[in-house]
């Protein structure tokens, strides 16, 4: 049985977000001195940490974990699109930004190592202690013996 391919609307934004949020990492990234490949490595480290977040929270949605890394790399993301909408000018990045950059692959792995090797429970299944069975009762049998 053959499945038609057919784009869906939802799956073409994501990839054209995808597309922008990529583009914009890797030029805050090259504006903050990482240059060449490192450029590049930046965006693929802030969306593998939100895709990490994202199946961790698929798995244990009360995993506070997961939600604060989801939000970290979110706001690693959003920064980046917001930063080069014009608001900073690229060419005079602050100090304090160059940091952040320098910092992030760090913070990246940590997240991603921790998300990854973190119990996949958050409690264990209670223990419930086996309850003695009453056997039925049936008539009592003398098991002594007597001599003659």
């Amino acid at each position: 049985m053959s499945r038609s391919m057919r784009p869906d609307a939802v799956l073409v934004q994501a990839v054209i977000a995808g597309a922008l949020s990529f583009a914009h990492l890797h030029d805050l990234a090259e504006a903050a001195g990482q240059s060449g490949w490192k450029a590049w490595a930046y965006p693929i480290s802030v969306d593998l940490l939100l895709v990490a977040a994202w199946r961790r929270l698929r798995t244990a949605r009360q995993d506070r974990s997961a939600w604060t890394w989801s939000v970290i790399a979110l706001f690693a993301s959003l920064g980046a699109n917001i930063a080069t909408a014009g608001l900073l000018d690229l060419k005079h990045v602050p100090d304090w930004l160059c940091i952040l950059v320098a910092g992030w692959p760090a913070l990246a792995f940590l997240g991603g190592t921790l998300l990854v090797h973190a119990p996949t429970d958050s409690a264990p299944p209670a223990v419930v202690p086996a309850q003695p069975v009453d056997e039925p009762a049936g008539p009592e049998v003398d098991v002594r013996r007597e001599d003659p």
